[in-house]
């Protein structure tokens, strides 16, 4: 049996969780349809569009994406502290984006006065609302209600459309979160939708290769901001030259005419992670499979489920394995 949600986040722990939502019947989220030739394709839009959008109106930034034919994958990382420094007028603004809000809500926003009741109730609703703009129930919630309703109409039917709730996994440490990225990243590669990462549409490392060719970071992804050190600011703690390295490389491994291997000269930042490279190859293509639950090296799981009082070790020995 599945964990509670409550009990798979823990911002105590990590930041940064790898989210995937899949189709619930045959006909396709994204791609075509061979049984009937119909092309479904401008659904990988809606997505990837829906979802750029979300990250600048929650307090949660999009590190990796990739719209596949049946599924989204997104790594996401939850900035709780953003949430908490926000003003009210900004977080009612941000809501508003989403929902239509309280009469209360819009009179504060017009500059209204509100009596003593109708100021205790609009705190109450800042609160939640705060809250919920830096949770992944939300995010995801808010990501699939709004592509389900698109697909059904389009469709003319009725139903669900996903399956079941998103699945979750914690990503504990730098070496689970830059294996699942690149895992996430190559998925189109792996499902020969595309040859090489730049022309994977709608993921992320198209769009950070875009970005790059005139030596800047998408706005709308979280930025590569160097190697750990004393000061971080907010930011994937990696160069964004090795990042794209790296999984070139990888992509070149996991095609079945080419034989290649990950060189530690080539890919510097597999030795600082201490992954060795046969490792890697099998974190990045087999993510899901080897792994369920939170992802991190052994010291990093067993703190993880002590602090969240999980009496089984999920991964143990797939990590003491792979992260070795």
């Amino acid at each position: 049996m599945g964990l509670a949600r409550k009990c798979q986040i823990s911002l105590s722990d990590t930041r940064y969780y790898h989210c995937v939502s899949r189709c619930v019947r045959r006909a396709f989220l994204c791609g075509e349809d061979k049984l009937t030739g119909r092309s479904y394709e401008h659904r990988r839009s809606w997505v990837e569009e829906r979802l750029l959008f979300l990250g600048q109106v929650f307090c949660i930034d999009v590190c990796a994406y990739a719209v596949m034919s049946n599924h989204t994958h997104v790594v996401l990382y939850v900035d709780d502290k953003k949430a908490e420094r926000l003003s009210d007028r900004a977080i009612l603004i941000r809501w508003h984006k989403l929902f239509k809000g309280s009469a209360c809500g819009h009179m504060y926003l017009m500059g209204k006065c509100l009596d003593e009741g109708q100021r205790y109730f609009l705190d109450k609703e800042i609160q939640k609302y705060r809250q919920r703009l830096s949770s992944i129930s939300w995010f995801m919630r808010v990501l699939n209600e709004n592509i389900a309703r698109r697909a059904n109409k389009e469709d003319g039917c009725t139903g669900h459309f996903w399956e079941g709730r998103f699945k979750s996994q914690a990503l504990l440490d730098e070496a689970a979160l830059m294996a699942c990225m690149a895992y996430v990243d190559l998925n189109p590669l792996r499902a020969k939708m595309a040859n090489t990462p730049e022309e994977s549409e709608h993921t992320s490392i198209k769009m950070r290769c875009e970005q790059a060719k005139m030596a800047k970071q998408p706005k709308l992804l979280a930025r590569f901001i160097g190697s750990p050190r004393k000061h971080m600011p907010k930011g994937l703690p990696f160069e964004l030259k090795s990042y794209l390295e790296l999984v070139e490389l990888t992509g070149k491994c996991i095609r079945t005419d080419k034989r290649g291997y990950i060189a530690k000269s080539e890919a510097p930042i597999l030795e600082r992670l201490n992954i060795k490279a046969q490792n890697w190859l099998k974190l990045t293509t087999q993510f899901e499979k080897v792994f369920h639950g939170a992802v991190g090296k052994p010291h990093s799981l067993d703190m993880y489920c002590e602090k969240l009082q999980h009496k089984r070790r999920r991964n143990l020995n797939t990590s003491e394995t792979l992260f070795a």
